[in-house]
């Protein structure tokens, strides 16, 4: 769909049966995790952060938006550095090989991840202020939240707005892996769904819930 580089096999753990169909599965993950984990390069050690961010899909585009705090060390990096990575990522789960019909064998852990490698770019405080309007409007609904942006008094707003960085990400490269025991018989996959359904794990419970769906 898209014009971006998708390596069959990046350096990433990933197999064909680990992959999904087409991009769209891609995009719809990113929508639906939203916090991600930003990672540059300061010239010495990787630098990281974790920010929420917005998807927009514009025909062969594909950017991030958020922000960030200004005068950080990762801040200070994207400055240096445009080169980032934003890891996506969902729920994960230990699967005990004790639950497969050979359960002497290597057991294992199932779990969904996009890594979006692209070019940041930080953004003035006029295009910062339209992305912390975004993102609130995004969680609050501008109409009926008493924390919805326009419910904010505008001083409070501009004197918040002096320690953030709005940032745009031009994704150049989708990476992913989508593991989700694939490349398991019908009953072990109806053994693992079990038995993560009857954990008190909330993530498990979920990974459950991927893998019926799948089934």
């Amino acid at each position: 769909m898209l014009g971006l580089q998708n390596k069959l096999f990046p350096n990433m753990y990933k197999l064909p049966h680990y992959t999904a169909d087409n991009q769209e599965d891609l995009l719809e993950f990113m929508h639906n995790n939203t916090f991600i984990t930003l990672v540059g390069f300061d010239g010495e050690f990787p630098v990281a952060t974790q920010v929420p961010v917005k998807t927009i899909v514009d025909g062969e585009t594909i950017k991030l938006i958020g922000h960030i705090m200004t005068k950080t060390d990762h801040c200070k990096a994207f400055e240096h550095n445009p080169n980032v990575m934003a890891i996506f990522t969902g729920p994960h789960a230990y699967i005990s090989a004790s639950v497969y019909e050979h359960p002497a064998s290597a057991s294992t852990w199932n779990y969904k991840t996009v890594q979006a490698k692209g070019i940041i770019r930080l953004l003035s405080s006029e295009e910062t202020y339209h992305v912390i309007r975004d993102l609130t409007n995004k969680y609050e609904d501008p109409e009926t939240s008493p924390a919805a942006f326009n419910k904010m008094d505008e001083a409070y707003i501009q004197k918040h707005l002096k320690a953030i960085t709005g940032f745009e990400i031009l994704v150049t490269q989708l990476d992913h892996v989508f593991k989700m025991s694939q490349n398991h018989s019908a009953k072990n996959k109806e053994s693992i769904i079990e038995h993560l359904e009857k954990t008190n794990d909330v993530l498990a419970q979920e990974v459950a819930k991927e893998m019926k769906r799948n089934l």
